[in-house]
């Protein structure tokens, strides 16, 4: 049964239930009435958006109740860590806008932990097992019968001391030896039943070098390092549900050890599980985006078809768009899959107060006002957004020549369309009113493809002029000057995989035809996930936006610069449209 997951703060707007535990914690005054958390990532890939729900509560919570976060990277697994992760994992939070109290690795710890280990075989409550990991799976047992002891369970304390030793040395091989907590092989707990707690990997770790060889597992690493730390409130996913039980007695151990048994259940780091973030049409393991970026199915971790907070960055996204999604969406105990359409949504509504207007012509098609004087150009006034008068306002250059949309020209309309076609009236964004000519309306080349317009306009309808006023039923257009546009390279994104579950679907998929994870995500990738538009034009006030920018191109939708964008070529991301169309695609 799940408990009443939002409960009324003093009247005030609800709060989640892991809010309220911290209220409750901290009116208790549980861990002498302060607050501490931290985020602990493994530096062994990028953050996603997953991550980002961790760090929003984590962060938010400490800060909004007086307390502090650190930031304490796990790199107890040397074999997948890299100080490329850690720096793009500090640079993402700070994006996201928070900051950490400390940075601290769990690697700060391997020293205590190693003692506390010693303490546990001293006390007959670890022994070293030299059965291979099949043989230990075996005797594990099954949640209906429970497990049989391990040969070496009763091993004497100065045997399991000598072998800890040599487990360390470095001579001993990798899968020959682990350590392991003895408890109760008939636990109706499963993760009860004399877990590892250290193992061996002979291999070097980038910030203790080789003085390891023997690392801890992540169960008897995490709470420890919580408490050493004084963390007072620990969260995490609801897969760590049925660890709770042994963080806890790990954390009690712990205390023991160090002879702080007084107060015990006072004082000390409390667990909470919450509902991961999965969005639809989303994979999300670190593990599935390490292969799609090593097997080149996308362009890096920042591919603006990734999950990744860098490539959420990169498409266009402000981090208040995505703070405000997770608020959203809240933290619940019940798993579910949240639609990327809401996402969409929230960035929509953020980019529509934030984003500069500008105009860009992506599939262009030439318009000659044949009214207009040769080689006389005007500065028309342009309002950058008509959101926040503070943004103020660019100037946009007229002529005689323009590019609009090829789809804003029928030269055979029907009766309901609102565009340019011949003999129909439109207004030009911050200009004048056009008119297509009836006869002669535009030029073809052999293929039968338009490629010139003509038009003449009415000089009296200049924006801002009493003209402008005259009423028309054609539509508003946007335009670029062709004498001062600049060439530009478009890239549309759409959503990278083709079923709204491609976690469930690649396990079927792999089961079923006994394939590995490349030949299943091939299956089901959407092959129109990235349009590339390389003769679009743009205004040059958008050509010289800085990467981050963000921009609305006009009627187009929300765009900013791309990294890859190079002097006299400017490249734009999409990053999100003026209109849901997620729902027509399903």
């Amino acid at each position: 049964m799940v408990e009443n997951l939002t409960i009324e703060n003093d009247g005030k707007k609800s709060v989640s239930f892991v809010e309220q535990k911290v209220i409750d914690d901290l009116a208790a005054g549980k861990n002498g009435g302060k607050i501490q958390t931290r985020f602990p990532p493994e530096p062994n890939g990028y953050l996603h958006i997953g991550h980002a729900k961790a760090i929003a509560i984590d962060f938010g919570l400490a800060k909004k109740y007086g307390g502090e976060c650190n930031l304490r990277f796990d790199d107890t697994n040397p074999v997948k860590e890299d100080t490329e992760y850690i720096e793009s994992i500090e640079h993402d939070i700070k994006w996201l806008g928070f900051e950490w109290a400390n940075i601290y690795y769990a690697s700060d710890y391997f020293q205590q932990l190693w003692d506390f280990a010693v303490w546990l075989i001293e006390q007959g409550r670890a022994y070293v097992d030299e059965q291979t990991s099949e043989q230990i799976a075996q005797q594990k047992g099954t949640t209906t019968s429970p497990g049989t002891n391990s040969p070496y369970r009763d091993r004497p304390v100065e045997e399991n001391l000598r072998l800890f030793e040599y487990m360390n040395s470095g001579q001993c091989q990798p899968g020959t030896l682990v350590l392991r907590a003895k408890i109760d092989m008939a636990h109706p707990n499963m993760l009860f039943r004399d877990p590892l707690i250290y193992r061996v990997l002979n291999i070097p770790h980038v910030k203790t070098g080789s003085k390891w060889n023997a690392y801890p597992m992540y169960d008897f690493a995490h709470g420890q390092s919580d408490y050493l730390e004084g963390v007072t409130h620990s969260w995490c996913t609801l897969e760590f549900v049925e660890h709770r039980p042994l963080y806890d007695l790990f954390v009690t151990w712990m205390k023991e050890w160090r002879g702080e048994t007084d107060n015990i259940e006072d004082n000390r780091p409390r667990q909470t599980e919450f509902n991961k973030l999965n969005l639809s049409y989303t994979l999300m393991s670190k593990r599935n985006l390490l292969t799609l970026v090593n097997e080149g199915l996308v362009a890096g971790w920042d591919d603006p078809r990734m999950p990744t907070i860098c490539a959420f960055r990169r498409r266009g996204y402000s981090p208040e768009s995505i703070t405000k999604f997770i608020d959203k969406i809240g933290y619940t105990k019940q798993d579910g899959l949240n639609d990327m359409a809401l996402l969409e949504s929230v960035v929509r509504d953020d980019l529509n107060s934030r984003a500069i207007r500008v105009a860009a012509v992506l599939d262009p098609v030439k318009v000659v006002i044949t009214n207009y004087p040769e080689g006389q150009t005007e500065k028309l006034v342009a309002v950058n957004n008509p959101e926040n008068e503070a943004d103020g306002t660019h100037e946009v250059e007229f002529g005689r020549e323009i590019w609009i949309e090829r789809d804003d020209f029928m030269e055979v309309a029907e009766k309901k369309f609102m565009r340019l076609a011949p003999g129909k009236e439109v207004r030009l964004k911050n200009a004048y009113i056009i008119k297509c000519n009836e006869e002669n309306a535009c030029e073809k080349d052999e293929n039968g493809r338009v490629t010139t317009i003509y038009c003449t306009y009415d000089p009296d309808t200049r924006s801002g002029l009493p003209g402008a006023d005259r009423k028309i039923k054609g539509k508003t257009l946007h335009w670029v000057s062709c004498h001062e546009a600049v060439k530009a390279e478009v890239r549309l994104y759409d959503r990278l995989w083709n079923v709204e579950n491609p976690r469930d679907e690649m396990a079927a998929i792999r089961d079923e035809q006994q394939c590995d994870a490349v030949t299943a995500m091939k299956q089901i990738m959407n092959p129109d996930s990235l349009t590339i538009l390389k003769n679009c034009y743009v205004e040059p006030f958008a050509a010289n936006m800085q990467v981050g920018s963000f921009l609305q191109f006009q009627r187009l939708g929300y765009f900013t610069p791309d990294i890859d964008t190079e002097a006299g070529h400017p490249v734009f991301n999409k990053t999100v449209g003026l209109k849901d169309t997620w729902a027509k695609k399903k």
